[in-house]
């Protein structure tokens, strides 16, 4: 396989994830998931932004978007039951990570929206990665070139959404 066809192949795979860390934004509002608690430091546990709706509903969308990729590509994983549980692992893992992020930037006093460098744009994807890892797993260098090129992308994905209207920050 070529080193385009890898990296291909790579984007294909952690697409679920992707998605899910994505539609939040669109999906997301409601209710904090930490019902607006704070930790032991007087700080929010989460905070606002992290919603059970948004949570939700970008698991369902990235388990969604492997059931799609299954029908375009069948034999990247073998049985459809295999292509739902690594979408799932990949979107679910995606938003652990960016939980563990917010939980993170609040521990560090960091209002919501403030961008973190390298934490918000890498803590989902390392995180999905580890959760898919059991099921389906790409090779250490495809991992390395999502590790490089995905900050670009969340950038790019975030001044899109701030674009549209759906974020109130480019970042």
């Amino acid at each position: 396989m070529g080193w385009l066809s890898s990296l291909l192949w790579a984007f294909w795979y952690i697409l679920p994830a992707y998605f899910a860390n994505a539609s939040p934004v669109v999906l997301g509002g409601g209710g904090p998931m930490d019902g607006g608690k704070t930790w032991r430091d007087g700080r929010r546990i989460f905070g606002d932004g992290k919603t059970w709706r948004g949570f939700f509903g970008g698991v369902a969308t990235g388990t969604l978007i492997g059931a799609i990729q299954y029908f375009i590509t069948p034999g990247f994983y073998g049985s459809f039951k295999t292509a739902l549980l690594l979408a799932f692992l990949l979107s679910f893992g995606a938003l652990i990570g960016d939980l563990v992020g917010s939980f993170i930037k609040r521990r560090l006093d960091l209002p919501r929206g403030y961008p973190a460098i390298g934490l918000d744009q890498l803590g989902f994807l390392i995180s999905a990665l580890a959760f898919a890892y059991p099921v389906k797993t790409i090779s250490s260098g495809q991992m390395l070139a999502l590790l490089i090129l995905t900050p670009f992308i969340h950038w790019s994905a975030n001044y899109f959404a701030y674009r549209m209207g759906w974020k109130s920050v480019p970042w």
